[in-house]
């Protein structure tokens, strides 16, 4: 594979006179805040992203202070973000390195990449961001040059992909400066080397490459798997008493663990006001007469990696008090504290 020298080249070239992406986390050495990002943007757009990092950040500024505050003011910061694993998965690391490791971040690759929740592109990012070591990243705007410039056709999801692209890589980076080199090719790829309408008149690399010769641009990279998701729809039930609301915790692995909800009928189907009040679920939990409806939202819709979760919010006014498990009674003033799925989150906000 020809032209690896002359890509490193002009790839660091064109980061030192035209990158111009700012950052909050561009230039950062601790690792702690490094990795506060590289988590905070995993699903995660970057614009989005960095309000987020701001107020984590500024609420829990080293590892120690994260690992000392509750569960439920950590997902509350990370409310609207999705996937609450990687809020999990935080927590957790938090706590092993404050108990375990005397709240020092650990240095060598191979105790970072142990890290719950800490893969080989988080591991490699903080070692060569905070400590220098030659480790390359590879993420979906690497994938995306790496397989444009050199014309890789080996869809990238595959363990023959993942393989090549992550010997490339390695071979690519500029093992005196690693953590320039990897921001600098991360950058590329969203600014110049874009998903959609990438910016090939400007490319300082066009000249060599492959994918801009030969017209395939637009279809690499490529991947073999397409994602199937599973339909399920919520009918969240906001049943209030004298200015209180019911709401649990979602306890069960399943989406949200550990986040908060109203009252939730999951159907096969999305019920109307009409269905609500016939189905005899409305008789069991509300006391039949109990209660009337106020207000039915619009349908939402949020995509998850593996579902698409379809539901409406009804409101109900109840006469008097429910006898119903798990579900506890809270205020107003009591919500605007509990984080919630961004499913529910971005309908309050509304």
């Amino acid at each position: 594979m020809k032209n690896k020298k002359l890509f490193t080249e002009i790839l660091l070239s064109w980061n030192l006179n035209e990158n111009k992406r700012e950052m909050p986390w561009k230039g950062e050495k601790v690792p702690y805040k490094i990795w506060i990002s590289e988590i905070i943007l995993q699903q995660t757009r970057v614009q989005q992203g960095i309000k987020y990092y701001y107020r984590f950040i500024k609420s829990f500024p080293d590892v120690k202070s994260l690992a000392n505050a509750t569960e439920q003011k950590i997902f509350k910061h990370w409310e609207g973000l999705g996937y609450y694993s990687r809020c999990r998965n935080i927590i957790a690391s938090a706590k092993f390195i404050t108990t375990k490791l005397n709240g020092k971040f650990p240095e060598k690759y191979e105790d970072i990449l142990a890290l719950k929740g800490i893969g080989i592109y988080t591991a490699s990012a903080i070692a060569s961001f905070a400590y220098n070591q030659p480790y390359a990243v590879v993420d979906g705007n690497v994938f995306r040059v790496l397989s444009r410039f050199f014309g890789i056709e080996v869809p990238v999801d595959t363990s023959e992909g993942k393989k090549k692209y992550s010997i490339l890589a390695k071979e690519l980076l500029d093992k005196k400066n690693p953590g320039v080199y990897n921001q600098a090719i991360m950058d590329f790829g969203a600014i110049v080397c874009k998903p959609l309408r990438p910016l090939c008149g400007a490319c300082p690399l066009q000249i060599k490459c492959i994918a801009f010769k030969k017209m395939k641009v637009n279809s690499l990279p490529l991947k073999k798997k397409s994602i199937k998701r599973k339909e399920r729809f919520f009918s969240y039930v906001i049943a209030e008493y004298n200015n209180t609301f019911y709401v649990r915790k979602r306890t069960t692995k399943d989406i949200w663990q550990g986040l908060y909800e109203f009252i939730l009928i999951d159907t096969k189907q999305l019920l109307t006001e009409t269905q609500l009040l016939r189905m005899k679920i409305s008789d069991q939990l509300f006391g039949g007469d109990n209660f009337i409806i106020t207000k039915v939202s619009k349908t939402f819709s949020q995509k998850l990696t593996h579902q698409t979760i379809t539901g409406k919010f009804f409101h109900i006014r109840l006469a008097n008090p429910l006898e119903i498990d798990a579900y506890s009674l809270i205020s107003r003033e009591q919500l605007e504290l509990l984080p919630f799925p961004k499913f529910i989150a971005s309908y309050l906000k509304d």
